[in-house]
């Protein structure tokens, strides 16, 4: 068995070590034990230096993806996912022999980094992970917006140990918080799974939940299936209008739809809109590709946002995605304690004319 490479963070001897380990597959480490990123490049997509073309083999890569030179990709021979430990995210996952696939990525901001300093939000756009619920990023970080700054804009370490790869961000300094996510593809099948790991590591006791953000590009629509006892199918939960969804703050998408129990909506180009619910399962419908993210919904615990599991936030012109978004349940966090959430993401090709029969395909699978 080929053994990993470790992760040594907390000490500078420590951290000598750790350099040492990532020195052998080209990744520098700094004090805090995140990957120091490359020379960014000009913003702008460049085929050019790209390591991972379509034709790429089944295995473990890395080399340059669209300005970041750390990148990593991992293909079963079905799918590729391309990670990318300068940003902390899964950038794009894709049918392998494909250019590209259906996360969203923001080309002006290609080869470029997160603020280190929290001042200015970087929308790279790929897959990430954030603390629930974000009513209490005032309190614990001083600021409504952005995200805290570990969970968003830090480099994280990276450690491949065969065909699986993991990320490790630096611990937050507001949060006391480590994340881990461990990447991996399913043997032969169009599937990834991350599981992401939240690690106290220091500070007060904090109430949190994992919160997973998949930035999609603009869909044919989305769909989100309302659990058959949902709560969300009351009438009237607060202010907000309430069948089978709920509304977050703004007006109703007016594209929204519910039909036979399933709910659908495209993109708004004029304003931003974001609906929820408790379904443990999305789905995005392109062009040609269709995706599905799932993570099994756990009873009789508290979920964020007044017990949604699932969100989708759709975003005005002139940045063109949606966000399919996933939540964990709540959890008291001290100093060695930890919470894990598993996200499931398949990809498939379209078979069916009407995206909602192709959801319900999707789903049914």
């Amino acid at each position: 068995m080929r053994k990993p490479m470790m992760f040594f963070p907390n000490s500078a001897g420590a951290v000598l070590m750790f350099a040492a380990h990532l020195a052998l597959v080209g990744c520098a480490v700094d004090a805090t034990g995140g990957a120091k990123p490359p020379a960014s490049r000009s913003a702008g997509w460049s085929r050019e230096g790209d390591a991972f073309k379509a034709g790429g083999g089944a295995g473990v890569q890395r080399g340059a993806y669209h300005g970041w030179t750390d990148a990593v990709c991992v293909n079963n021979g079905k799918v590729a996912a391309v990670v990318v430990p300068s940003v902390g995210r899964v950038m794009q996952f894709k049918f392998a022999g494909e250019d590209t696939g259906p996360f969203w990525e923001n080309a002006a901001l290609a080869g470029m980094h997160g603020d280190a300093r929290g001042r200015e939000w970087q929308n790279i756009g790929g897959d990430k992970s954030w603390p629930a619920p974000e009513g209490e990023w005032p309190r614990v970080a001083g600021r409504k917006w952005h995200p805290p700054v570990a969970f968003d804009s830090l480099p994280c370490s990276v450690c491949i140990d065969g065909k699986v790869v993991m990320l490790v961000s630096p611990v937050d300094r507001d949060y006391g918080i480590r994340v881990r996510r461990r990447i991996e593809l399913a043997a032969n099948q169009p599937v990834m799974r991350i599981t992401t790991t939240y690690e106290k590591i220091s500070g007060p006791r904090r109430r949190v939940g994992i919160w997973v953000i998949s930035q999609f590009k603009d869909p044919v629509a989305v769909f989100v299936p309302v659990p058959a006892d949902s709560p969300f199918s009351s009438g009237q939960r607060g202010r907000e209008r309430s069948i089978g969804y709920e509304i977050r703050g703004g007006e109703e998408p007016p594209s929204l739809a519910h039909r036979d129990g399933l709910i659908s909506l495209t993109r708004d180009p004029k304003k931003s809109h974001k609906i929820g619910n408790d379904a443990d399962r999305l789905v995005w419908i392109g062009k040609s590709w269709a995706a599905k993210v799932e993570s099994a919904r756990v009873h009789g615990v508290e979920y964020p946002d007044h017990g949604r599991s699932a969100e989708v936030y759709t975003n005005p012109n002139p940045l063109e995605y949606v966000e399919l978004e996933l939540l964990g349940p709540l959890r008291t966090l001290k100093p060695g304690g930890k919470i894990s959430r598993t996200v499931t993401y398949t990809l498939a090709h379209r078979t069916k004319s009407d995206p909602a029969a192709e959801a319900r395909r999707i789903l049914a699978n």
